[in-house]
């Protein structure tokens, strides 16, 4: 049991996916495969633009920093999902914390850095002769700076909101997480503040970045409809297909999950679109972005066999 007034419980349970100990196994190995192709498809993307100086440019490094922040997000969550199907499925209060904090950290700074990344595919075709000055590597850094700060400001917010609260029992969390949702439900307080920021500030993060998004893109696609060639219109259009297709799947479950009726409530659909942008996105992002890609296919494939 906690002491003070921040807490009666010290510790919380997770709910389990099924107590089935084959599906269980299944799961286990499902999410293990999820951790490992994520952390070393990020990793390659990493590296593989880290080593090429053909790939410093400021779309690729708004790619690395997608890249972090998806090894970020997996790291949080899939660990602890892997110790509930074979372990135990408790968290710390603190841990608990931890796991709100960094979560909404990336969540919140994902969701900036997409509209960041649409802002320079709109320079790179709507205006390609100002695109170097109008994207320096100033601009670029103040930009990543400006992503990662307020995602860290949003995040600290609102897991400051939930220290006074008290939890005093039931301590089963409805969700294979601690996201700042299914937490409240437990608090033995008042949660209104928490919610209305919660849902202000998600509203705000999710539907600015939608609107950011959409308008520079159809900017884009305007800008493209008036390309003459075939080929350069298809040129054009893969250097921002993949990045419009996981906006699409991060911001369709994202939105779904914080701006639903029923607050908090984490049945088994709700579990399933959490599991899409937890861990599913992060690990296909990597594909997304280099299946189509030539020139990072030639970069990755100089640095896995340079040395053979």
């Amino acid at each position: 049991m906690g002491s003070g007034n921040q807490s009666f419980v010290s510790m919380f349970i997770l709910q389990r996916f099924t107590d089935d100990p084959w599906l269980q196994a299944a799961l286990f190995g499902f999410f293990f495969t999820l951790l490992v192709v994520a952390l070393m498809g990020n990793g390659l993307i990493i590296m593989a633009i880290h080593c090429s100086p053909n790939l410093h440019t400021p779309m690729y490094f708004f790619l690395v920093n997608l890249a972090l922040l998806d090894v970020a997000c997996t790291s949080t969550v899939l660990p602890k999902v892997l110790q509930s199907l074979v372990a135990e499925n408790t968290i710390s209060f603190g841990g608990c914390l931890t796991q709100m904090f960094i979560f909404s950290w990336v969540l919140g700074s994902e969701l900036l850095l997409f509209s960041a990344m649409a802002y320079d595919r709109y320079l790179a075709i709507c205006r390609p002769l100002h695109y170097g000055t109008l994207m320096s590597s100033r601009v670029c850094v103040a930009l990543a700076a400006f992503v990662w700060s307020t995602g860290a400001l949003n995040s600290l917010m609102l897991t400051c909101l939930a220290l006074p609260l008290s939890f005093c029992g039931p301590n089963l969390i409805t969700h294979f997480f601690c996201e700042i949702p299914s937490v409240l439900l437990l608090s033995c307080s008042p949660t209104f503040v928490n919610d209305v920021m919660t849902i202000i500030t998600d509203m705000f993060l999710t539907g600015l970045n939608l609107l950011l998004t959409m308008t520079s893109y159809s900017f884009i696609i305007a800008s493209i409809l008036r390309i003459h060639s075939a080929e350069g219109k298809q040129r054009a259009f893969s250097t921002c297909s993949s990045h419009l297709v996981v906006v699409t799947l991060y911001y369709s479950s994202a939105l779904y999950t914080y701006v639903r009726p029923a607050l908090g409530s984490a049945g088994l659909f709700d579990k399933a679109v959490s599991v899409l942008y937890t861990t599913v996105t992060p690990s296909l992002n990597p594909l997304i972005y280099t299946l189509r890609n030539k020139e990072f296919k030639v970069s990755l494939k100089k640095l896995l066999f340079s040395h053979k």
